[in-house]
C-alpha cells in the first residue's frame, strides 16, 4: 500500500497533507464554533493545535496515520482536519476519521466531498477492500453524516474506550466495501451536484 500523502482536490475542498504551516489556519478553524467544546469530537483547543499537529505527524512517520488539512477551494480558508488511520495493508483497509471542521462549514458540502475524495483515493489508488468509519454512540450528528455517506452499520463496540470527559464510549462502526463503492460514489456525486 502506497502511504505517500497526495493533495486530493475537489470542487469545494482540497485535502493537503498536514504540515506545521497549517497551524494558524487550524487555530482560526477551531475558534469558529469553539469546536473543542464538544466532548465527543477530536478538535483541539486553540493552545492544543500545535501538539495535535505534532502528534499526527509523528503517527504519520510510523505509518499509522495519513493526516490532511481541509481547505475551502473558494477562498483558501482552512476548515479543519481529517485522516486515514488504522491502516491495515494486510486486508487492505483504512479508517477515515479524527475529522473536525469549523462550524460555519457544516452543511456546505465540504465534508461529504472530503469523504468522497478520501474514499476515492482508498479504493481507486490504494486498492482497499474496505473503508471504515467509527464514531461515538452519543455523537448523533456524526452518525447521521456517516449514514448519509452510504456507509453500512457493522456494529457497536460497547464500553470501547474513554471519552474526553472520562465516560466510557460505545463506538459505532460503519464501513463501505469495494463492491459498494460505485453506488456510494454515485450517491455522493448526486448529493454534491448543486453545491
Amino acid at each position: 500500500m502506497d502511504l505517500s500523502t497526495p493533495t486530493l482536490i475537489g470542487r469545494l475542498v482540497r485535502l493537503e497533507p498536514l504540515t506545521s504551516s497549517h497551524h494558524d489556519g487550524l487555530v482560526e478553524a477551531t475558534k469558529d464554533g469553539r469546536m473543542w467544546d464538544r466532548w465527543y469530537t477530536s478538535a483541539p483547543t486553540v493552545d492544543g493545535v500545535a501538539a495535535m499537529i505534532e502528534q499526527r505527524l509523528e503517527l504519520q512517520s510510523q505509518a499509522k496515520m495519513l493526516p490532511f488539512t481541509a481547505i475551502r477551494q473558494s477562498d483558501g480558508a482552512v476548515l479543519g482536519m481529517t485522516s486515514f488511520y488504522d491502516i491495515r495493508a494486510d486486508v487492505p483497509r483504512v479508517s477515515i476519521g479524527y475529522t473536525w471542521n469549523r462550524e460555519s462549514a457544516h452543511g456546505t458540502g465540504t465534508n461529504p466531498e472530503s469523504k468522497l475524495l478520501l474514499m476515492g483515493h482508498a479504493f481507486e489508488t490504494l486498492g482497499c477492500a474496505a473503508v471504515r468509519f467509527e464514531t461515538s454512540w452519543s455523537n448523533q450528528q456524526s452518525r447521521a453524516a456517516i449514514e448519509r455517506l452510504g456507509a453500512r452499520l457493522d456494529g457497536v463496540l460497547r464500553a470501547d474506550r474513554p471519552e474526553k470527559n472520562g465516560a466510557l464510549r460505545d463506538t459505532v462502526v460503519y464501513s463501505v466495501l469495494t463492491h459498494e463503492w460505485p453506488s456510494v460514489r454515485a450517491g455522493l456525486h448526486h448529493r454534491l451536484r448543486h453545491r
